[in-house]
């Protein structure tokens, strides 16, 4: 049939079972997916659930699983290898070497195959969002991504946990959730609907009153004004996919109106307007977390009125009923809360380090930080290159193994062998025969590709979040005949397997840190070479500057200006400039160096060979004491 993907390629769904109550199954990361698979009528992936412990008792799974999907039950020694290194859910291609990890991307990865399966359905194809980026920010970087994908379901098993023995107290995480949908909604084009709210209001004033409804209508232009515009918005565009209101001029008074003096859009779903992902992952959790409260703590339900009504919103989704009712979901019937929380929610955008801000003694610029460090001991200093001239012979290597072959310029293509020449060369001085190699943010796979190709006794393992750079790298790896190659499209933390050597190439502001981090924890070398400082800041795992050394002498803010100048390294710009931007490198550098070190680490900061192959050259290269 014309439109529809054939000959899809196998794959196995991997889902955690710990245990199951009163129409749950756990962990809620299994029952999120599960909903899913079932709001998807998606019957093309084999599922499995893995039992967390031998004792579990699956008997009455029948009750919460729908009867649509077969599943099979199967111990966690009867994983591929791949996924014994992955944290579930897990979904994998045969010949078992590719494999999708975490909740986001096995949940973006589902609607995608959908969808491929039946392009009719634009409807699934519309869960990902304005660009199809909904949940697609990595959990380390982005505060929702954590909240809706770890945070919120990890909380709400807690509560349903403790709540069997004593009344707990509602997560902070819940009433952060609170909190977010009393803001304003951002859209793309939010402009054009505050003003049509606007003109919804001045109608209003000499009409009947408006008040919001509860049960769709049919949205034309005279439709019911019971419904609020966004409302209108929202249920118009589920009914129709791709619909769009007809557009006419609007009157003088509201094109003329101040961007603002018009009035905020209200949230109708998670993210704002749209039913999306985000909403179908909320939404077991939330679900459980409301049954508990309205049989144990009913009083509680009056300081949730918007999450109340979130519930009762989504309940009006074409398809939502259905689904759940399949996955042993009754919803609820709650009251109308019309008492909005007075109650002060955190702060979702506090970062850690906010108070240095406002320092009083803060002198701007880099180099009065730069003489700080200078009067403290701390100064500009690379460790000499242990082979600066060596290279690979890249005429004699298969042409699949040369960057060359991921579609970049020439000029490009050359630098990226200069800077593989550098990282190749420490890598394989320090790889034994046996060794377990992780190319982190691999991309393309530009350096795990290589090491494959030259250390065919090693295994090495490409991690990225990109599915699209991943295809490409495993495409060129077929060419190549490798069999000693993993794939694994997961964010960091969802990669749990032990190995050796860990290995970097521009790895993104953070990122650097997490790598480092990685395999501080097990023990494990790392070469790595930074990029994008100035996307450097404290983050829930790390607070800036990292070492004992550099903490005693600059504070938070300072150190951030040591990051920003040290994004100043491009060719185009003047000598002096790029000279004070490649010492700033080095002093960042040398923080994380000095952190490893604290830890038990011989560390070294090289300057790659020649500094022109990148404007970002460093390379942090630490090995276990």
């Amino acid at each position: 049939m014309k439109g529809t993907k054939k000959n899809l390629t196998e794959e196995y769904l991997y889902l955690d079972f710990s245990h199951q109550t009163e129409g749950c199954i756990f962990p809620l990361h299994t029952s999120v997916t599960l909903f899913l698979l079932s709001y998807c009528d998606c019957r093309i992936f084999k599922v499995c659930l893995v039992l967390t412990k031998e004792s579990t008792n699956s008997s009455l799974l029948r009750d919460v699983l729908s009867q649509d999907i077969k599943i099979q039950i199967i111990s966690r020694q009867e994983l591929p290898p791949i996924v014994q290194n992955c944290c579930l859910p897990a979904v994998v291609e045969q010949p078992d070497n590719f494999c999708r990890a975490g909740l986001a991307i096995v949940l973006r990865h589902i609607i995608q195959k959908s969808y491929e399966v039946d392009p009719s359905k634009k409807e699934i194809l519309e869960l990902l969002g304005f660009k199809k980026t909904c949940l697609k920010a990595c959990a380390e970087v982005s505060q929702w991504t954590r909240l809706c994908e770890l945070t919120i379901p990890l909380v709400i098993e807690n509560f349903l946990r403790e709540a069997s023995e004593q009344p707990p107290a509602v997560p902070v995480e819940i009433r952060q959730l609170e909190k977010k949908l009393s803001e304003p909604v951002r859209v793309h084009n939010d402009d054009k609907l505050r003003r049509q709210k606007l003109k919804q209001q001045k109608a209003a004033q000499v009409g009947p009153p408006l008040t919001q409804g509860h049960t769709p209508e049919t949205a034309e232009d005279g439709e019911s004004s019971s419904r609020s515009l966004e409302l209108r918005v929202a249920f118009s565009k589920l009914r129709v996919q791709g619909q769009t209101a007809a557009t006419h001029r609007e009157p003088p008074h509201i094109r003329k109106a101040k961007a603002s003096d018009l009035p905020p859009l209200e949230h109708v779903f998670a993210e704002g307007l749209y039913f999306t992902l985000t909403d179908i992952v909320l939404l077991p959790c939330i679900h459980h977390f409301l049954v508990i409260i309205c049989e144990k703590f009913s009083e509680k339900l009056v300081e949730f009125p918007l999450l109340a009504s979130w519930y009762q919103r989504i309940q009006e989704v074409p398809g939502v009923k259905t689904a759940a009712s399949k996955c042993g979901i009754q919803f609820l019937h709650l009251p109308e809360l019309l008492t909005p929380s007075n109650e002060q929610h955190p702060n979702l955008s506090d970062i850690p380090g906010s108070e240095e801000q406002n320092d009083p003694l803060f002198v701007g610029g880099p180099r009065p930080t730069m003489t700080k460090l200078m009067e403290k001991g701390i100064e500009v200093m690379f460790s000499p290159h242990p082979c600066p001239t060596w290279t690979l012979d890249w005429n004699g290597l298969p042409a699949a193994v040369s960057p060359k072959e991921g579609k970049m310029s020439i000029d490009r293509a050359l630098r990226k062998q200069q800077q593989l020449n550098n990282l190749v060369y420490v890598v394989t001085n320090q790889a034994k025969p046996g060794d377990r190699i992780v190319d982190f943010c691999s991309g393309g796979g530009h350096v795990g590709i290589v090491l494959a190709h030259m250390l065919p006794s090693c295994q090495v393992t490409l991690i990225e979040n990109k599915e699209l750079s991943l295809i490409r790298a495993k495409k060129r790896s077929d060419e190549l005949g490798l069999n000693n190659i993993w794939f694994i499209q997961a964010n960091m933390e969802y990669f749990t397997g032990m190995f050796n050597i860990g290995v970097a190439l521009h790895a993104c502001g953070v990122a650097t840190d997490m790598v480092i981090e990685h395999c501080v924890k097990i023990r494990a070398s790392f070469v790595t070479c930074p990029c994008c400082y100035g996307f450097i800041q404290n983050t829930s795992k790390f607070s800036f500057p990292k070492s004992e050394q550099f903490k005693k002498t600059l504070s938070y803010k300072e150190h951030m200006i040591l990051c920003r100048f040290a994004d100043q390294t491009a060719v185009q710009l003047p000598p002096q400039q790029r000279l004070i931007g490649k010492q700033c490198m080095c002093l960042v550098d040398l923080d994380r160096a000095r952190a490893a070190e604290e830890r038990g680490y011989s560390v070294q900061v090289i300057s790659m060979e020649p500094e022109s192959c990148s404007p970002k050259n460093n390379m942090i290269v630490g090995v276990p004491v």
